[in-house]
C-alpha cells in the first residue's frame, strides 16, 4: 500500500453554525442523510458538521481535486467511533482514476474548530 495523496483542513464551528442559520439548505447540499442524522442527534450539531465539512475538504485535497469536480454529498464521513470515508459518484470515479483503494481519516475538534487529516492510499507503485 502506498500513500497517493494527503489532505488537511480546518473548519470554524461558529462559521458553520452561522451558515446553517442563514442558509438552511446548506446542510442538505453538503451533507448526506446519514451525516445530518448523526450530527443533529447532538445539542450542538455544528461541531459535528464542521468536522464533516473539514473532512470532505481534506478528502478532496488528498485526491488533488476541489469542490468543483466532486459533489459534497459524494463524500460521506461516518461518525460514532473510528471515522471512515465512503465515496460515491464523482468522488468514487476520481478515486478509481487515481488508484485510490482507501482513504484513511482522523478528526479532532474543540468547541471552536475542527481539524481533519485524510490520507489517500492505493496499490500504485
Amino acid at each position: 500500500m502506498r500513500i497517493l495523496g494527503l489532505g488537511v483542513d480546518l473548519a470554524d464551528v461558529n462559521r458553520v453554525g452561522a451558515v446553517l442559520e442563514r442558509h438552511p439548505r446548506f446542510a442538505e447540499r453538503c451533507f448526506t442523510d446519514h451525516e445530518r442524522e448523526y450530527a443533529f442527534r447532538f445539542a450542538n450539531p455544528e461541531r459535528r458538521l464542521a468536522a464533516r465539512f473539514a473532512g470532505k475538504e481534506a478528502v478532496m485535497k488528498s485526491m488533488g481535486t476541489g469542490w468543483r469536480r466532486v459533489r459534497w454529498t459524494d463524500i460521506e464521513i461516518t461518525g460514532g467511533g473510528r471515522p471512515t470515508v465512503r465515496l460515491s459518484g464523482s468522488a468514487a470515479n476520481r478515486a478509481a482514476m487515481l488508484g485510490v483503494t482507501e482513504i484513511l481519516i482522523t478528526i479532532t475538534h474543540t468547541d471552536t474548530s475542527a481539524l481533519v487529516m485524510a490520507v489517500a492510499v492505493g496499490d500504485h507503485a
